[in-house]
């Protein structure tokens, strides 16, 4: 594990191949803004990393010796300063990357994209926002729910008020935040509010995390092709 100084938008880079490890810390490093304080070559060490270094951001390779880049993950998510975590991954429709989605990463990334994709995408991520369009979100999460249903966890929700259980309902079902409050006849800013009460009741991170609950716990119900 290599480290830097702090400055920015700390970020750590696990992928197992050499090449793809040093293309994408070198391409981060061009960024005034971006730190690379470390790389690693399987999940394991980026675990040992992350909690040496405490970056911000994590660009996490699922599939890697060891470690998984899904494992790697859960065990960031346990840790008191955990960063978040965006995935790379071949598929977007790939069941890693529900399964990592599901272990806390706060989204992902195709290995194939932009330069200026992946700045926007780190940036936003690191600023605690949906890397993901709430659609595309939902549509991800839904198929896999699907395709491998899980029994809903009873009270898992049962702290929210019901006004915070419909927008999570709507959240879930791929609504941004003034679609939510149209349909709720409220303001922006109120939805905001309630989403950050979600969160923090269920002890999620973001909006990516409160779709897999919402579906995990029967609230929201995939829909049959």
């Amino acid at each position: 594990m290599t480290a830097g100084p702090r400055a920015g938008i700390r970020l750590v880079v696990a992928d197992d191949h050499e090449v793809v490890r040093a293309g994408y810390a070198g391409l981060l490093a061009t960024q005034s803004d971006f730190t690379v304080v470390g790389t690693a070559r399987d999940g394991a060490e980026a675990v040992r990393g992350c909690r040496e270094q405490s970056p911000d951001v994590v660009l996490m390779d699922v599939r890697m010796p060891v470690m998984d880049g899904i494992e790697a993950t859960a065990r960031l998510r346990g840790g008191v300063t955990a960063p978040r975590v965006l995935v790379l991954t071949t598929f977007d429709l790939d069941e890693h990357v529900y399964d990592a989605l599901a272990a806390g990463a706060s989204g992902f990334l195709l290995k194939d994209v932009t330069a200026e994709r992946l700045f926007e995408a780190v940036r936003v991520v690191a600023a605690g926002e949906a890397l993901l369009a709430p659609a595309v979100t939902r549509r991800l999460i839904a198929e896999f729910a699907r395709l491998r249903p899980r029994a809903p966890a009873p009270g898992t929700l049962s702290g929210l008020t019901p006004r915070e259980t419909d927008v999570l309902r709507l959240l879930a079902e791929g609504l941004s935040n003034p679609e939510i409050a149209e349909r709720l006849g409220v303001g922006e800013e109120t939805v905001k509010t309630h989403v950050s009460r979600i969160l923090s009741k269920l002890g999620l991170r973001d909006r990516t995390q409160a779709v897999v609950r919402a579906y995990e716990s029967g609230l929201v119900v995939p829909r049959l092709p």
